[in-house]
């Protein structure tokens, strides 16, 4: 099968950008692939791509003119903002091509793309007809102007059908799924499918031993949960790594300096990742929006690493309490401390049967074998439309 994948690259290389790679590596071992790229600039130049991403026909021209030169059977595109515009899905739509869309966040539902506002969630955006409530909260880089403009490029291609010109809608959990079809996007369910992302079991030349401190791995941002996080351990005598980089990377670099329990990694590669998941007795995922996947969950259950999660979003359908981790009400201190407490309780054994149920985890659901399956099903599916 001929696949064309169709990416914009963030400024920052992120989570999305990641699994794009991945994808892309795994499919060229069964599939002839291609990939197009976009990337998103900064200053004057970004700004330009932002005002004409509305109907970008320069990134039409570009999508049609790979597509003909590919001809491939089906293309699979993931961000689409900014510098690439969902002008793109109605060319391929009208070239014939199969078409699928991977939603790795919620930004046609709110332009905060991630439900978020101010560290509380932000879910006004879903039933309003424009989400006018999100223009005067500046939900979009603090912006009402900016906030404004991402709103009406979305609000105009759902009002001339663009958004029901996608053959198929890729979410990460079937809580996305559930999300999408609680709000006013108008696209029915069955246009909707779940594929969970993945991730390799890591090649280790020695045992690692593994240590008695709580682990931290992402971005530095308040949607993270680092505020929550950091309150947490000034008042446990358990020690906490982190490491990441992001606006709140000061406040990190902080606290460290106020808590000796408290340590601060850097910004790390996917080989040093693996390592310090392996050295954890457990990672802590504070996040407080609703996650559409989180990658370093799966990341520990390969390493054996219990996880300890808010309750919200995608760790909600990745996190068994009790199982192959805990699970705690977002956003509040004590339920994270009295967690943490709770894990730490746990005698050795009851650690490690923990650490190897989340390898089942792993095993059961997140190999690169699985993601063969799950592929073939969405193209063979588009195809046949």
């Amino acid at each position: 099968m001929k696949i064309l994948l169709i990416h914009t690259h963030y400024q920052l290389q992120g989570g999305e950008d990641a699994v794009v790679e991945q994808e892309l590596e795994f499919l060229k071992q069964h599939h002839d692939v291609e990939i197009l790229r976009f990337q998103n600039l900064s200053i004057w130049k970004g700004a330009l791509q932002f005002l004409v991403s509305i109907w970008n026909i320069g990134a039409a021209k570009k999508v049609k003119s790979k597509i003909r030169e590919f001809q491939p059977d089906v293309v699979h595109v993931h961000n689409w903002h900014f510098a690439m515009g969902p002008l793109v899905f109605r060319v391929i739509n009208r070239l014939g091509i199969p078409l699928v869309h991977t939603v790795h966040n919620y930004r046609l539902l709110c332009p905060s793309a991630i439900l978020l506002n101010e560290g509380k969630l932000f879910t006004k955006s879903l039933k309003d007809p424009f989400p006018w409530s999100a223009v005067r909260n500046k939900v979009y880089r603090s912006s009402a102007v900016q906030t404004f403009w991402l709103a009406f490029v979305v609000w105009f291609h759902k009002k001339i059908g663009t958004w029901k010109k996608i053959d198929s809608y890729v979410c990460l959990t079937p809580f996305a799924v559930d999300l999408f079809q609680q709000s006013n996007f108008g696209v029915s369910k069955e246009q909707f499918t779940v594929k969970p992302n993945f991730t390799r079991i890591p090649e280790v030349s020695q045992p690692i031993k593994r240590g008695e401190h709580f682990l931290f791995i992402g971005r530095l941002s308040e949607e993270k949960g680092i505020d929550i996080l950091l309150h947490a351990f000034k008042e446990l005598p358990f020690s906490l790594q982190i490491a990441g980089d992001g606006p709140l990377k000061e406040q990190v670099v902080n606290a460290t300096k106020e808590s000796s329990n408290i340590s601060y990694l850097g910004n790390l590669s996917n080989e040093k990742v693996i390592e310090e998941l392996q050295k954890a007795q457990a990672l802590i995922f504070p996040s407080v929006w609703y996650e559409t996947f989180g990658l370093v969950n799966i990341e520990a259950f390969v390493s054996r690493t219990p996880v300890l999660a808010s309750n919200i979003g995608a760790p909600q359908s990745l996190i068994r309490d009790g199982y192959n981790g805990f699970l705690f009400e977002p956003g509040k201190v004590n339920r994270l401390r009295e967690v943490i407490s709770k894990f730490n309780a746990l005698s050795i054994i009851e650690k490690g049967k923990m650490g190897a149920n989340a390898f089942e985890s792993y095993q059961s659901n997140y190999t690169p074998e699985l993601q063969e399956h799950y592929f073939e099903s969405i193209y063979n599916q588009v195809l046949k439309k």
